[in-house]
């Protein structure tokens, strides 16, 4: 018969069956055991990091060209059953960016089934969704929703007037924060907490939501639209766009709310028409500063979008592989967790650049030492120790459980800590507790196993980057013995 066990919390501090002399600090005793698991070069698709698809999922058919589409439902492709990306790498995020005009149709009538339908396509294909909804794009066919544009008028100039991402409406009209704040809080009031929603970008004025004039808005007006998010999505992390030093600090306030650029590899897209102005030289490395954002890592997730696409960097901009190398740098030195590259192809020469990215975005767990006794009695403790090594540039940001496993043939015992491993930065990470091991627990000899699992199903979720893994997707660790 299998015997489980799931969670039994003991304080941080425990008493070992092996006494450890005072004077031998540097000598691993009689009876214990230090492993050091083989560390493994593979790309790893982990929860909440790495590329994702756009207005796709895995198993979709990429973009053509360099050409992508957004703010429209998504035209849903025929699946097969192959969740393979071709030329794209497998990814954990599908996201989804949408104009208010689709999700509210009708004043107050909701199309949730828009979303409903994309968190469940994320799910079959081993995803979860990142949404934006943009209040309008450009062109009277990405315009503000029909009922809204009869209600302020037919206006379209106004304060923010860019030929590119001018404004479509007046966000000064308390009818703007009004309407669109109501329908970022009914989304929030639906959505908060979903657990297959990766984030929400928190989207308040210009095309296609980049935030473009936010630097005009009274403070009233800003504060009311960033507090439509911040008061409605308090469990799903957010994420703004860069916009200016008032909106961004006054978001970043509120804790988790991370940052987004979208335009990752501007070294001159534009420069002959800006007098040289770039994003990636003259407005990203200053305005994070600017904006209070450069330790925002720490706590929120930094989420960016490719300028152009990957064919756009070589055929029209002529980018080499040092210029790429560059982009990915400066990316992993702002701390990127997850990359929106507009689900098109990476030019085969780059797969290499892009596979040494990916094992440095976000978080990537090395167990380096697993020190344990070879023994241990029934109604006693199982004491370890662990080293763990964050190779990646960021935390992990959403809650996961680290959990260990005594199994054999015919009985387990899973034992869940209580280590808190969004706080496992880059670098070095030490955890130390012990396992109670039950009076009526069997003996025998068990292998000892590790994993990351699941806040809600208690199965294992995040991939570590050693060897040793079962087909169920632990990690073997060694062999202990449970005797009287």
């Amino acid at each position: 018969m299998r015997r489980i066990l799931l969670r039994i919390t003991f304080p941080l501090i425990i008493t070992s069956l092996i006494q450890i002399p005072l004077n031998v600090v540097s000598q691993i005793p009689d009876g214990v055991i230090a492993f050091s698991p083989e560390e493994i070069d593979d790309v790893l698709v982990n929860p909440g990091i790495g590329f994702m698809t756009f207005q796709r999922f895995n198993g979709d058919k990429l973009n053509e060209g360099s050409g992508w589409t957004e703010g429209f439902p998504i035209e849903y492709q025929a699946f097969d059953g192959d969740l393979t990306n071709k030329d794209h790498p497998a990814t954990s995020i599908a996201y989804f960016r949408v104009y208010w005009k689709f999700v509210e149709p009708e004043k107050g009538k909701y199309r949730w089934d828009l979303l409903d339908q994309a968190l469940d396509s994320a799910v079959s294909r081993g995803q979860s969704l990142l949404i934006r909804i943009a209040p309008y794009g450009t062109g009277d066919e990405r315009d503000v929703p029909g009922w809204y544009r009869e209600m302020v008028g037919p206006n379209k100039k106004w304060k923010y007037d860019n030929p590119v991402n001018k404004w479509a409406v007046d966000p000064e009209d308390p009818r703007y924060a009004e309407y669109f704040g109501r329908l970022i809080k009914a989304m929030g009031k639906r959505y908060d907490g979903h657990p297959y929603l990766e984030a929400v970008d928190l989207s308040i004025v210009g095309a296609w939501g980049e935030g473009a004039g936010s630097e005009l808005l009274s403070k009233n007006t800003m504060e009311e639209l960033v507090d439509a998010y911040t008061e409605s999505f308090r469990k799903t992390p957010l994420i703004a766009l860069l916009m200016d030093e008032k909106t961004n600090k006054y978001a970043n306030s509120f804790g988790n709310v991370g940052w987004r650029v979208d335009c990752i590899g501007d070294l001159g897209f534009w420069a002959d028409d800006q007098n040289g102005w770039t994003h990636m030289y003259d407005f990203y490395p200053q305005e994070i500063i600017r904006c209070g954002l450069q330790d925002t890592w720490e706590t929120a997730p930094l989420s960016f979008e490719i300028c152009g696409t990957f064919l756009s960097w070589k055929e029209k901009q002529g980018y080499g592989v040092e210029d790429v190398e560059y982009i990915f740098n400066e990316s992993l030195k702002w701390h990127i967790s997850s990359f929106n590259a507009k689900s098109s192809p990476v030019p085969e020469e780059w797969k290499g650049l892009v596979d040494e990215w990916l094992k440095k975005m976000g978080y990537r767990f090395v167990l380096r030492r697993f020190t344990y006794p070879e023994v241990v009695r029934k109604n006693g403790k199982l004491w370890y120790k662990t080293w763990w090594e964050n190779k990646g540039v960021a935390p992990i940001y959403k809650d996961f459980l680290l959990a260990f496993r005594l199994k054999s043939d015919k009985d387990e015992l899973v034992y869940t800590t209580d280590a808190d491993i969004r706080a496992w930065m880059p670098g070095d990470n030490i955890y130390d507790d012990a396992i109670f091991i039950p009076i009526d627990f069997p003996t025998g000899e068990y292998e000892i196993q590790v994993a990351i699992l699941g806040v809600q199903d208690r199965q294992p979720k995040v991939k570590l980057a050693i060897g040793g893994i079962t087909n169920d997707g632990w990690y073997k660790l060694g062999k202990v013995k449970v005797v009287d």
